[in-house]
């Protein structure tokens, strides 16, 4: 007598647990930015005061980080769940909103391509809008201090764009101490002076109401010219970047619609 063995339909539980596997990390990783980004207002009051935010004139960080934080967290938790329960419709609103990140991404890059000098020009008023706001929040003004510390610039085109500043500009009005100078962020290390030392906060005071070269004391290039420099140098860095980002999203897409696929034969098959 011969038994025949039907081989019905069934989930793989190789791609189920390599989805919540690659979901759990993405998950604990939002959790953590959010966590960062609340204990951060947290340190600014801002939890006792939400009307903060929008008096701010500026670009808040915390926001981005929670905006990120937020997105990765339902991002994960719908893989992880999704993939744990099999249930198709938060696996595919997990690859559905996947796919529109994707798309964005590729739009974005091909509209700063297309529309370099708008882009340029948009930069350059978004860096202003942020000098102007620079003491009034202070991640803000420590993302500003690394970006010109990093890219040994100041100002978005050039020193004297810190006159947007109701503390750094040179008007006979202004009555701060930081009158006609700029942050420490743009003065010229030191190399005589070691890393580790004490930062001289007031290195930048009235280089600007001094006529000569500011270059001995003050970095002289735009951050915008700084990043015009440094793109082209980084290029490869920046597209490595950008095709890991793109294969991760692949690859969670293609193990999102492998299980629904996997899962919609199994209910085929109980028919």
């Amino acid at each position: 007598m011969y038994y025949y063995r039907y081989k019905n339909a069934e989930v793989s539980c190789c791609y189920k647990y390599l989805m919540f596997s690659y979901n759990i990390i993405f998950w604990l990783v939002g959790a953590a930015f959010i966590a960062i980004g609340f204990w951060a207002w947290s340190e600014k009051g801002v939890l006792l005061d939400l009307s903060q935010v929008s008096r701010l004139h500026g670009f808040d960080p915390v926001l981005l980080v929670l905006a990120v934080g937020g997105v990765t967290f339902i991002l994960g938790f719908a893989g992880c769940v999704g993939a744990l329960r099999e249930n198709i419709c938060l696996l595919k609103f997990f690859s559905g909103v996947i796919g529109f990140i994707f798309f964005l991404e590729l739009t974005a890059a091909v509209l700063a391509f297309v529309f370099q000098e708008p882009l340029k020009k948009w930069i350059s008023d978004f860096f202003l809008a942020n000098v102007k706001a620079y003491r009034d929040d202070i991640d803000l003004q420590n993302l500003i201090d690394s970006l010109q510390k990093l890219n040994h610039c100041c100002g978005a085109t050039h020193p004297n764009d810190w006159d947007q500043n109701i503390y750094f500009n040179c008007t006979s009005e202004n009555r701060s101490r930081e009158r006609c100078g700029v942050p420490f962020s743009c003065c010229v290390a030191d190399p005589a002076v070691s890393q580790d030392s004490v930062v001289n906060t007031q290195c930048g005071y009235d280089v600007r109401s001094t006529k000569g070269d500011w270059s001995n004391y003050i970095y002289t290039k735009g951050c915008i010219s700084a990043l015009e420099e440094w793109l082209p140098r980084n290029i490869y860095i920046v597209a490595g970047v950008f095709v890991v980002i793109s294969l991760l999203q692949m690859v969670g897409i293609f193990l999102a619609k492998t299980l629904i696929g996997d899962i919609e034969k199994v209910k085929v098959s109980n028919y």
